[in-house]
C-alpha cells in the first residue's frame, strides 16, 4: 500500500512540511499499511487472551461483553462520523450532542406511533434539523463555530424537554395514555434483531471450549454474528460508505479541499458554501441516526439518554486522525469500556490496567525503536504506574469504574496528540470571494 502525500487543494503532490503528510525535517510520515493493521490485531488478540487467563476476567472476551461494547459502540461511532463530515468541509461541530437529543427525541415521538423504522427515519430528519441550524449559523452568517455548537446544545435540550413536557407528559394526551410521561415517551415496537445462521452456534461452541486465543477469538467474533441489531449492520455500511464516498469520489475531494484550503477550491470554480451545507447535513443526519439508534435499543426516548456520547464522538474523531477507520476504532475501544461497567463491574475494570500496563509498554519499546526517546520515557513511567496499580489493589472503586470511558480518552488521545492532522482550515472563517 503506498503513500500520497495531498497539497491543499486535496491533489497529489510532494509538498513537504507540516500537515501536509511529512514531518518538520521533511521525513514523510510512515503510515499504517495493511500488514502492519492485522499485526497490531493479531498482537492485541494474543494481549487480551494473555490477561484473561492471568486475571482470570473471562468476561474480557466474552461475546456478551464484545456485544455490549458494540451496542455502546455504534452511537458513538456515528457522532464521530458525523464529526468527521463536518470538520473535513472546514467546519468544527462540537453541536454533535445537541443533534443527538434532537435524533432521540424524534425517534421516541415517532417510533411509539409508527415502528421503529419510522423512528430511524425520524432521528436522521431531526439530526438534520439541527446540521442546518449549524450551518445557517456558521457558512451563512459566519458565527463562531465553537460559539453555534454550544447555542444548540443548550437549545436543543431545552427544546426535548419541552416538548416532552407537551407532547408526552400532558394530560388527557394519547402518549401519555399509553404510557409516556414529561420523562419519557411511550414504548415502540422491537426491532428484532438477526443472526447468522450455523456460524453463531459454531462459534458459540468454540468460545466455550475455553482454548487460548483460538476460544477468545471465536468469543469476539461471534458478537458480530449473532443477535446483532440491524442498525449497527447500517452504520457498519454508512462507515465503508463514508470512505468510499470521501475518499475515492471527486464529489469527496472537492468536499475535503473545503476544508484545507477553501480559497483555491473557490477559484476552481466550486461552490463551498453549497459543500460546506452538505457536509453540515450529513454531519447531523448521521449524529441523529445515533440517537434513532439510542431510542431503539430502549423502545423510547429518554431524557438524558444520550449521556454524552456526543461529546465522546467528537473525541474518538480526534483519536481517529479524522479518518473513519480510525474513528471505528476509538469507538470500539470507548464502547468496549463503556460496556465494562456492566460486566462484573470494578473486577473486569482492574484487570484492563493490566492489559493497558502491557500496551504501554509496547508503545514504549515502539517509540525507542523510532528514536524517540522523551515520548518512550513517559509512555513507560505510565505503563509502569498502571501496573503497580493492578499489583497493589484487588478492584476499582465505583467511582473510577463510572469514569473509566473518559479517563480512557484522556490517555489516549494525550499519547496520539502528536500524530493528529488537523484539516488546515476548520474552524476558521470563511466568506465567499476572499480568496479573489
Amino acid at each position: 500500500m503506498t503513500t500520497t502525500v495531498e497539497t491543499p487543494a486535496g491533489k497529489p503532490g510532494s509538498g513537504k512540511g507540516k500537515g501536509t503528510g511529512a514531518t518538520s525535517s521533511g521525513t514523510p510520515r510512515r503510515r499504517l499499511t495493511y500488514p502492519m493493521v492485522l499485526l497490531l490485531i493479531a498482537g492485541g488478540l494474543v494481549l487480551l487472551s494473555v490477561v484473561r487467563v492471568v486475571t482470570g476476567a473471562d468476561s474480557l472476551t466474552a461475546t456478551s461483553q464484545w456485544a455490549s461494547a458494540l451496542s455502546f459502540a455504534v452511537p458513538i461511532g456515528l457522532a464521530g462520523l458525523g464529526g468527521l463530515w463536518a470538520e473535513r468541509s472546514g467546519v468544527v461541530n462540537i453541536g454533535l450532542e445537541g443533534m443527538m437529543m434532537l435524533g432521540l427525541f424524534a425517534a421516541g415521538w415517532i417510533g411509539w406511533q409508527y415502528g421503529p423504522w419510522a423512528a430511524v427515519l425520524a432521528g436522521i430528519i431531526g439530526g438534520m434539523l439541527g446540521g442546518l441550524v449549524h450551518a445557517v449559523a456558521t457558512v451563512t452568517f459566519g458565527v463562531d463555530h465553537i460559539v453555534s455548537g454550544v447555542a444548540i446544545n443548550i437549545l436543543a435540550l431545552g427544546v426535548v424537554q419541552f416538548l416532552a413536557k407537551l407532547w408526552f407528559g400532558a394530560d388527557g394526551s394519547p402518549a401519555k395514555d399509553a404510557g409516556g410521561n414529561d420523562k419519557q415517551s411511550p414504548q415502540m415496537d422491537i426491532l428484532q434483531p438477526f443472526s447468522v445462521p450455523g456460524v453463531a452456534d459454531w462459534l458459540g461452541d468454540i468460545a466455550g471450549k475455553r482454548w487460548f486465543l483460538i476460544s477468545d477469538l471465536a468469543g469476539i467474533l461471534r458478537a458480530g454474528v449473532n443477535n446483532v441489531s440491524w442498525l449497527t449492520l447500517l452504520a457498519v455500511l454508512l462507515f465503508v460508505g463514508t470512505y468510499v464516498v470521501l475518499w475515492k469520489t471527486s464529489f469527496g475531494l472537492r468536499l475535503r479541499s473545503c476544508g484545507e484550503n477553501p480559497q483555491a477550491t473557490e477559484s476552481l470554480g466550486v461552490n463551498v458554501y453549497a459543500y460546506k451545507y452538505v457536509a453540515l447535513l450529513v454531519s447531523g443526519g448521521l449524529a441523529g441516526l445515533g440517537g434513532a439508534y439510542l431510542a431503539v435499543l430502549i423502545r423510547m426516548y429518554q431524557d438524558g439518554q444520550t449521556g454524552g456520547r456526543g461529546y465522546l464522538g467528537l473525541a474518538t474523531m480526534i483519536f481517529g486522525n479524522w479518518r473513519p477507520g480510525g474513528v471505528a476504532t476509538g469507538a470500539g475501544l470507548f464502547g468496549f469500556m463503556d460496556a465494562l461497567q456492566t460486566r462484573d463491574g470494578g473486577a473486569t475494570v482492574h484487570a484492563t490496567l493490566l492489559l493497558f500496563a502491557l500496551a504501554l509498554a509496547g508503545v514504549a519499546i515502539w517509540q525507542l525503536w523510532r528514536g524517540k526517546r522523551l515520548t518512550a520515557l513517559i509512555v513507560a513511567v505510565v505503563g509502569a504506574a498502571l501496573w503497580i496499580w493492578y499489583a497493589t489493589t484487588d478492584t476499582m472503586p465505583l467511582e473510577l469504574v463510572s469514569a473509566s470511558p473518559y479517563l480512557t480518552t484522556l490517555l489516549v488521545l494525550t499519547l496520539f496528540a502528536q500524530r493528529l492532522r488537523t484539516p488546515k482550515a476548520v474552524g476558521k472563517p470563511y466568506r465567499r470571494g476572499e480568496g479573489g
